[in-house]
């Protein structure tokens, strides 16, 4: 495929662990040239037995299931995204696949991040090389092992003398502040995004999410409720810090209700949550001084929590990725198709200055694809 883009798949499953986004990413010398994405939804059964290990209910033998299923799950995800794009599995160079995490605790004594999705069933089910495993090495060198994100945003989305920050609205929302100098790039986990919101929502609306931020907005913010949100000590501690379900999850949630001496209306419970994100993320950026502020991730799609996010930042321009080029949806896959790229040219994938690692490191593992027969590096 001569003059053709070097083809690579990402393939991420955040936090809310209801599915998959696979993109397929053509890189070329000046950046990504184009891009594709689809989505994939787990079967109810799987996605029960992913909260069960989440919460550390789960037994070795659910988890060893679990890790093959989703293997499978991710081959499938990988070869619909390239029928999509008109692409055979050969022309790929590549899969990076984040996996889907069930615990995340990274402080010591004993840190850890951990993603299951079998990287040898994606290779063996597609034929194509994959990469996986990335936050392990970087934990190793004593980073955090997240976010891994910015790496990739500054690479692409960086430009001199702008400083620019791009906001994730996952499950968990992260933040990435690209100084466009000599400066290295600051981020970390902020706090919950979608989480919080998609399981508030499910429990009072039926409803796996809140569509154009409606619900959340017919309440109105609870001041008290929103101060005990913010006396959380994570939102005090420096960086680098990453977090995830495994702290900001339903208990979370229920403590902070219970300390109330009356409990809110359940639509200004979700308007509360949806100002705890816009809150903690923007009062980072106010720190950081950011000029152009770039929304990604599922939360970009929100019109409130958007306004909100731009109203709290007076200083800077706020819009989504698509401004830059790249759909919100796409991004964080995006991100781990270039982590692949990364490491299959030795070269370092985390940012020391975001995880804390001790240095760059190149991060993940190889399982080729075909009929290879090595083990992973």
């Amino acid at each position: 495929m001569a003059g053709q883009p070097d083809w690579y798949i990402g393939l991420m499953s955040g936090t809310s662990m209801d599915g998959i986004d696979a993109v397929l990413v053509g890189f070329g010398p000046e950046g990504i040239e184009t891009s594709w994405h689809t989505s994939h939804s787990y079967p109810d059964n799987l996605q029960a037995q992913l909260e069960e290990l989440a919460a550390n209910q789960g037994t070795p033998s659910l988890l060893g299931e679990a890790d093959t299923r989703l293997g499978d799950a991710f081959a499938h995800a990988a070869l619909a995204v390239t029928e999509k794009a008109g692409l055979r599995p050969e022309h790929v160079t590549a899969i990076g696949s984040h996996g889907q995490t069930v615990q995340h605790c990274a402080e010591p004594p004993s840190p850890f991040s951990l993603q299951i999705a079998d990287p040898n069933r994606i290779a063996e089910g597609t034929g194509i090389t994959t990469v996986g495993d990335f936050r392990r090495r970087d934990i190793a060198a004593g980073g955090q092992g997240a976010p891994l994100a910015p790496a990739f945003h500054t690479w692409l989305f960086s430009a001199p003398g702008r400083m620019r920050c791009l906001i994730n609205l996952g499950g968990i929302a992260n933040i990435t502040l690209i100084p466009g100098d000599h400066r290295p790039p600051q981020g970390h986990d902020t706090g919950p995004a979608n989480r919080l919101m998609d399981l508030w929502c499910k429990r009072h609306q039926g409803h796996s999410f809140d569509h154009n931020g409606e619900w959340a907005a017919s309440g109105t913010v609870c001041e008290p409720l929103l101060r005990t949100f913010l006396s959380d000590t994570y939102f005090s501690r420096q960086p680098p810090k990453s977090t995830g379900r495994e702290h900001f999850n339903e208990d979370w949630l229920e403590a902070h209700l219970r300390a109330l001496p009356d409990t809110p209306k359940p639509e200004d419970v979700q308007r509360t949550l949806l100002e705890l994100t816009a809150v903690t993320v923007t009062r980072d950026i106010n720190a950081m001084g950011a000029e152009e502020v770039f929304l990604a991730g599922g939360g970009a799609f929100n019109p409130l929590l958007a306004e909100r996010i731009a109203s709290l930042l007076p200083e800077a321009s706020v819009d989504s990725t698509t401004a830059l080029g790249l759909d919100p949806q796409s991004v964080e896959g995006a991100a781990f198709a270039w982590l692949a790229r990364q490491r299959l040219n030795n070269a370092p994938g985390n940012l020391p200055s975001v995880t804390g690692a001790s240095g760059p490191r190149v991060l993940g593992g190889v399982w080729p694809g075909g009929a290879g027969t090595s083990d992973a590096e």
